[in-house]
């Protein structure tokens, strides 16, 4: 439902960002449906996995290296707090979902209710120049993370995914630029403010949720 939703969105001759994960794919088949009923609409994938799922059901799929901005983008989240401050990257895509979801005129999140949280405490995934290896995870360490490996398991970009437990995770934003410090640390999960607007489907109902309004100083 909330896939959905957010597919309403999409208009005719919109360029449209696809993230990856199993609500992404969603939104996947639902702008595949529009697309078949006549909707003129381009994509960009945000993974290779995705790039295939939006090809199979007959989506138009740019190389976003040609692209400079998208128009709307649809992704899921793993978890996220009342200000849209998300962790992302379960499946492994942060980093080109960060990228596209930046471009974006709107980003918006798709989710269950299940998603929605006081505040976000999941691990937060990172993606790790194989080079940089041992001294990434002795970074994460010295930032009061322990991070474990994803065996096995590469980026698209062939790089090393792994998910780091931080026990205090109250100060985001701060957390997020240690995190963007650390050198051969290629990308990480939070997203501050990327999110635009948060569709919700719970018990059948769907609610819409934008990003609040910074509030000014006095």
């Amino acid at each position: 439902m909330a896939a959905e939703a957010a597919v309403a969105l999409v208009e005719a001759g919109m360029l449209v960002g696809l993230g990856t994960g199993t609500t992404a794919a969603h939104a996947i088949t639902a702008l595949g449906r529009r697309a078949a009923e006549g909707l003129a609409v381009r994509t960009v994938a945000t993974s290779l996995a995705t790039a295939r799922a939006a090809e199979a059901v007959g989506l138009a799929v740019l190389d976003f290296a040609d692209c400079a901005a998208v128009d709307l983008c649809i992704d899921g989240v793993d978890e996220i707090d009342p200000m849209l401050r998300a962790i992302k990257g379960g499946g492994g895509a942060m980093l080109r979902e960060k990228i596209v979801a930046s471009s974006a005129t709107l980003n918006v999140a798709i989710a269950d209710g299940s998603k929605r949280v006081a505040q976000v405490t999941r691990s937060v995934p990172v993606e790790i120049l194989p080079f940089a290896r041992s001294s990434v995870l002795a970074a994460l360490g010295r930032l009061g993370g322990e991070a474990v490996l994803r065996e096995g398991k590469r980026s698209d970009q062939g790089n090393l995914l792994a998910d780091c437990r931080f026990a205090d995770m109250g100060d985001l934003p701060a957390l997020a630029a240690s995190l963007s410090a650390v050198p051969g640390l290629l990308g990480h999960g939070i997203f501050l403010d990327e999110i635009d607007r948060l569709i919700v489907a719970r018990d059948g109902l769907v609610e819409r949720c934008d990003r609040p309004l910074p509030q000014m100083k006095a």
